[in-house]
């Protein structure tokens, strides 16, 4: 067990996770980059709500890893990629969460991208 030491410790802050419903996409310039049916919307209070799309549903050609890792205390370690598109580069903008706390095991292997860093990104209904 790997438990969120967030969770323990701040237990009324809320990260939660949801179904999306419906298809959903993202675009970068006009470019589909990911397309899915089985997307996760994680909702976390001082955050923006962010989408999270299964990595066989992404162009993962489009995304380079990088050295680049951050620590989230309720979901785990966060490691980025930078995506590129059109001849353009967007660094650190798409992250994943590959071995997630138990509270949040349904992010594995899943990618999510900062729509703060692309400023031509569209997530919307497919």
């Amino acid at each position: 067990m790997n438990k969120s030491p967030g969770h323990q410790k701040m237990p009324n802050h809320k990260v939660e996770e949801e179904r999306v419903p419906e298809t959903m996409k993202v675009e970068v310039d006009g470019e589909t980059i990911a397309q899915s049916a089985d997307v996760i919307l994680v909702k976390e209070d001082d955050h923006p709500d962010r989408y999270y799309f299964p990595r066989n549903d992404v162009q993962m050609k489009k995304l380079e890893r990088t050295v680049t890792t951050t620590e989230c205390p309720f979901k785990g370690t966060a490691h980025y990629f930078n995506i590129n598109t059109n001849g353009r580069r967007f660094n650190n903008a798409v992250w994943t969460y590959e071995n997630p706390y138990d509270e949040h095991r349904d992010l594995k292997d899943r990618v999510a991208f900062y729509d703060d860093k692309i400023p031509d990104i569209q997530v919307l209904a497919a």
